[in-house]
């Protein structure tokens, strides 16, 4: 049995305190039974620091590209993501999407920039991996309008409800969910949980952030994988053995390994 982190930041971890070095990070991930990392990029600079970290782990794949809070600081180098986007350790776009809640005032180049990503994915048949707060309606538009089931992709830390997921699900998207679907307060995410189909979901840390219970309060890591796996299986009913198998079987389909 084995664990797949679908969305972390493996490169935003504390190497100096938590962790010894990037060694000591896989060990603890690894005696979780997490052996395989999707890490996620958020900006062109980020991207290029992920590889040099990375490269020699054939185990860590990597995606290209710029969350909506670093459109405007990146709009001069958005012609570096096609051709970076190209290399095969490179299984998705993103991270892209919408955020209104940091950012209201920059929702046209958000927008220009999503649309800009899903058209990329589509070309190199790759899917998007795409990021959404207090902008779900636009996001699920502009997923609309661009024909983003030609690429699929990923809504990541999923916190909608049973609508919106099943609108998600409509466009042939994946639901991953992080270490929020185990807060206390997460009771109508955890109804949606109930609603979702298995073969439909998948799930993620987003280490460093979103610590699932119980450990919150500390920097998230892979290793807490297993913390968010185990709770789903209790909610979904389903023994860890074979809810790993299918989130395995649903990483590898919709990244096309």
């Amino acid at each position: 049995m084995f664990l797949i982190d679908s969305h972390c930041h493996l490169d935003q971890l504390n190497y100096n305190l938590l962790h010894k070095d990037i060694e000591d990070m896989l060990r603890k991930s690894n005696e979780n039974y997490v052996k395989k990392f999707l890490t996620v990029s958020t900006s062109i600079n980020n991207f290029y620091n992920i590889k040099k970290l990375f490269d020699n782990y054939n185990f860590i794949f990597y995606s290209c590209g710029i969350h909506p809070l670093h459109c405007q600081k990146e709009i001069n180098i958005l012609n570096q993501l096609k051709p970076l986007s190209i290399n095969p350790r490179v299984i998705a776009l993103g991270e892209t999407g919408l955020d209104y809640y940091y950012s209201p005032e920059t929702k046209k180049i958000q927008q220009y920039f999503f649309r800009k990503h899903i058209r990329i994915a589509i070309q190199l048949n790759k899917p998007i991996i795409v990021h959404t707060r207090n902008s779900i309606n636009d996001t699920i538009q502009i997923l609309k309008e661009e024909n983003a089931e030609k690429c699929g992709g990923i809504l990541h830390s999923f916190t909608e409800n049973d609508k919106i997921a099943f609108k998600l699900l409509d466009l042939g998207f994946y639901i991953s969910l992080s270490g929020i679907v185990t807060f206390k307060n997460s009771i109508e995410l955890q109804n949606t949980l109930k609603k979702i189909p298995l073969k439909n979901l998948l799930i993620e840390t987003d280490c460093p952030y979103l610590s699932p219970i119980p450990h919150r309060g500390k920097e998230n890591q892979p290793a807490y994988l297993l913390d968010i796996a185990k709770y789903i299986c209790l909610i979904k009913k389903i023994h860890l053995e074979e809810f790993a198998e299918i989130i395995k079987n649903n990483f590898y389909t919709l990244f096309k390994f």
